[in-house]
Parts: C-alpha cells; structure tokens; sequence
C-alpha cells in the first residue's frame, strides 16, 4: 500500500511541470487544462502499469504528448471562449516584461510542433535529452537536432530575421 500511496503523490506532485508545459504547448488556457486533465486521467488509470522506480515525470510527459498528437489528428469544432483571464487576480510585473513574454510565446507557437516540444522539455522543464526522447518516442539524436533547428528558428523569429543563419556542416 506505501507503494501505490508514493505513486499517487508522485502522480499528484507533477501536476504544475505538467500544467506548465501544456499551457506553453498549446497556447491557451482552457486547452491546455484540457490536456493537462486528460493527461492526469490517462495516468491515474494506468497507474498500475507505472514502473516503480522510473521518471514519473517522464512518462507523464508521454502520455501527454500522445495525447496532444492524438488532439491534433481530431477535427476542431468552432467554440466560443469565454474571459477566464478577467477573474484571474492582478500580477504586479513590468510592462516590457509582459510585452517580452508575450513576444516569446507567439515565437514559440510559430515554431513547428516537433521543435517546440523538444525546445519546453529541455528549456523549461530542464528534462535531459534521454528523458526527452523517451518521452517522444524518438532517438536522442533527433532530440539534439530539433532541439538546435528549433533554438536557431526561435532565435531568429525573436530578432526579426524572416530565415535562421545556415548551420555549419562539422566533420
């Protein structure tokens, strides 16, 4: 039982990583919860197929990258929003720091979605690229690869250039 009680705080104690990620991920808010819901669910339920002793975060970040492609691959009916942003409580910040992360976040969703997540797990969630590429399913080489293309593009959308600098072929 103290098994299943620690793989229910973990499960619980990667709710912010999980919510953070998804909400630079997607973009908006209520989507983001959306993913972060349907994420915490997916591994409630197969909370038993967790192997104790492995990166809960990274298997979370799996889950929810499954889910996001399978998001994407569904067809979008036209909602309406609602203002959840107006009952949200005033955060005292800079004007230009408020313009500048608004600024990042639009680069961010210009970037192509391979880039973007490879960029917030390592970038924000400080994830090591084998963690990465466990959670993507993909080969730690092509994490290091869109990981420096996505760098690169979002440098470049951040200082204005419409084309990134040509990378340097080394031998």
């Amino acid at each position: 039982m103290l098994d299943k009680q620690s793989s229910h705080t973990q499960l619980l104690a990667c709710i912010p990583r999980l919510r953070r990620y998804a909400r630079a991920l997607v973009g908006d808010r209520a989507g983001a919860d959306d993913l972060v819901q349907d994420t915490m669910e997916r591994g409630w339920s197969r909370l038993a197929g967790f192997l104790p002793g492995s990166d809960m975060r990274a298997w979370l970040f799996s889950i929810m990258h499954n889910l996001r492609i399978d998001h994407l691959r569904r067809p979008v009916l036209p909602t309406e929003a609602f203002e959840d942003e107006a009952r949200l409580p005033p955060v005292p910040a800079e004007q230009s720091q408020g313009l500048e992360l608004r600024d990042l976040q639009a680069a961010l969703m210009q970037l192509p979605l391979e880039q973007r997540e490879v960029l917030l797990l390592v970038a924000l969630e400080e994830m090591p690229y084998e963690a990465v590429a466990q959670a993507l399913n993909i080969p730690v080489g092509t994490v290091m690869s869109r990981l420096s293309r996505g760098r690169e593009k979002l440098r470049a959308i951040m200082e204005g250039r419409s084309q990134p600098t040509v990378l340097k072929v080394v031998k």
